[in-house]
């Protein structure tokens, strides 16, 4: 009897649980169920309208269009352009619209008894790739609404030995062309970048912007280093309090010099160097030539090399138009056949480092566009190319510890080495002003 009390036991906390586990999936499938038509109801919304019934075309603003144009093919009235000018007016006044950008419309059909129109609910001006401006016109009523798309940001580690230019390595490797800019921002006063050798070689982590998967430009640059010539540079990003995000070597000096390299960007190059008996191309004779020539394309910029004040900007004979500039240490640069100056470059301007001052000719005594850049201290004439610098002020003493495990863990990831009792760096270690002194990553 005790055995059939106990099966009869055994039997109904079986059935209990059944009846349980039964309901619980039962609940379960429920809730799936319901979760799947809530996501089928749910509306596909694109620039945050729903989609539905519209017809959705791509277009571009042409140079010489007008808002009012382009509204009045879609039967826009002039009463409700005047409308959203005076609308748009302190949210994105129409006069920024800009050729050359995209714009998507919204339009749908309307049928009465006695014919189907076509009506244009929403405009949508693409500002660039991220940011946008919704106009609408549902009815009599006008709205303006700012948006942005959202925005994807990888974080990526690439290397790549150069065999022809950096722009080559960037392009065989995939990578974003906007990296061949920021090298040269990066290290414009470390790296002869118009002296680039086959097997040079970097290492770059970088964030790459990506919209629906497509890619839209980079983000921070959290370190690189160029193998150049032999020597490694190294770029640690860090920013002392007060200051912009700057790039430093890894003992803590800074990147920046006195000098940049070149008064150029890199996609010039070399035509020829510093000599006491160069063959002169127009007299055909022998005499010094003590400077740099950069041959580059009629209209190029060419930037100061440092801060310092307009000495001269006017006709120099032979160099034809010509700037000079004196700078600390009784530097005097010269930049020779310009095409002409940048507005406001006249004697007595005080000009900064890396600040535009004129562009790339052929005045004066020449064969063709190109930049004469030359260089004087105390008076004699040195070569543009072997100028030793100093580097600016190193990193702060108070903040040497801080940049040392960010300098540990960017160099790790550079050269691959597992370092992981060191966490990635993120926005907040490297400007230290906005957080506490403990580095806290994820």
């Amino acid at each position: 009897m005790p055995d059939m009390k106990r099966l009869r036991y055994i039997t109904a906390i079986a059935l209990l649980l059944g009846a349980t586990s039964c309901g619980v999936f039962s609940s379960d499938k429920e809730s799936e169920k319901q979760s799947i038509e809530a996501e089928a109801q749910e509306p596909t919304l694109l620039y945050g309208i729903n989609i539905e019934g519209y017809d959705i075309k791509r277009d571009t603003v042409r140079s010489g269009q007008t808002v009012g144009g382009i509204l009045s093919r879609y039967g826009v009235s002039p009463y409700m352009v005047d409308r959203l000018d005076r609308t748009a007016k302190d949210i994105f006044p129409l006069r920024q619209i800009r050729a050359d950008n995209g714009y998507t419309t919204f339009t749908r059909e309307v049928s009465d008894s006695l014919s189907t129109r076509t009506v244009l609910d929403y405009l949508v001006y693409h500002r660039n790739l991220v940011d946008y401006v919704v106009f609408g016109f549902r009815g009599d009523s006008i709205s303006i609404n700012l948006g942005s798309r959202p925005v994807d940001v990888v974080r990526k580690q690439h290397e790549a030995v150069i065999t022809s230019s950096l722009w080559g390595a960037i392009m065989e490797q995939n990578m974003p062309y906007a990296l061949a800019a920021e090298f040269e921002d990066i290290f414009q006063w470390t790296v002869d970048f118009f002296g680039i050798q086959s097997g040079d070689s970097f290492s770059v982590i970088y964030d790459e912007k990506f919209i629906e998967g497509e890619s839209v430009g980079i983000g921070t640059v959290w370190g690189a280093l160029f193998n150049h010539g032999g020597k490694t540079y190294y770029a640690i990003p860090y920013a002392q309090e007060g200051e912009k995000l700057r790039y430093w070597e890894a003992n803590g000096e800074s990147l920046r010099k006195q000098l940049l390299k070149a008064p150029l960007k890199y996609y010039s190059r070399i035509s020829s160097k510093f000599s006491n008996a160069r063959l002169h191309p127009v007299h055909r004779v022998y005499r010094p030539h003590h400077g740099v020539d950069y041959a580059a394309p009629s209209g190029t910029p060419v930037y100061s090399v440092a801060d310092g004040v307009v000495t001269m900007a006017g006709w120099g004979g032979g160099g034809g138009n010509t700037i000079k500039i004196k700078h600390a240490g009784n530097i005097v640069t010269g930049y020779l056949h310009l095409r002409g100056f940048a507005k406001g470059i006249r004697v007595g301007t005080r000009v900064s480092q890396g600040q535009l001052i004129g562009y790339v000719g052929s005045t004066g005594t020449s064969t063709g566009p190109h930049l004469d850049y030359r260089l004087w201290k105390n008076g004699t004439a040195i070569d543009p190319l072997k100028v030793p610098q100093e580097p600016a002020e190193p990193i702060a003493e108070e903040h040497r510890v801080r940049f040392e495990l960010i300098r540990d863990r960017v160099i790790a990831e550079l050269e691959h080495r597992s370092c992981d009792s060191l966490p990635r760096i993120a926005e907040v270690d490297i400007y230290p002003n906005r957080v506490a002194d403990t580095v806290v990553v994820k």
